[in-house]
């Protein structure tokens, strides 16, 4: 038995964003995986310009719109940013203003699911996610080489 088959959930959502610099090139990426570890979907999108934390808030309502899409009616949400995960618990106000339509919008999408739990787990733990993320930011980093 393996975790994923101890999760009561339609699909787990692995979601990261990083900046290198901050600000600096940011990526998003979310990783839908099914209760037996199977990949469902990913989706990995270069942000321009942009911090850390708008990464991150951008990585999780772009996880939330492929599950609606998918029509998946349970998630588990997964992500290594305790500050997004407590944001969104309601446990830390969003306080930045370029935040709070992030944090409305992942608002807005959670509605669209009969249950979520938001957990926060160890960097490692999200390998699918930060791989996906690097991965966008190594290829943007390639093509803007001369």
């Amino acid at each position: 038995m393996t975790l994923f088959d101890q999760l009561p959930f339609d699909a787990i959502l692995f979601a990261d964003g990083g900046s290198r610099g901050n600000p600096g090139p940011a990526a998003s990426g979310a990783v839908l995986v099914d209760p037996h570890g199977q990949v469902l979907d990913e989706v990995g999108r270069y942000l321009g310009i942009a911090t850390n934390n708008v990464a991150e808030w951008t990585a999780l309502c772009i996880g939330l719109e492929r599950a609606k899409e998918r029509g998946l009616r349970t998630l588990a949400v997964r992500m290594d940013s305790e500050l997004v995960v407590k944001q969104m618990r309601g446990e830390y106000r969003v306080k930045h203003a370029d935040l709070q339509p992030l944090h409305r919008r992942a608002q807005t999408l959670l509605r669209s699911f009969e249950h979520v739990e938001i957990k926060h787990i160890p960097r490692k733990q999200n390998g699918l996610a930060d791989s996906l993320v690097n991965e966008v930011l190594d290829q943007e980093a390639e093509a803007a080489s001369p």
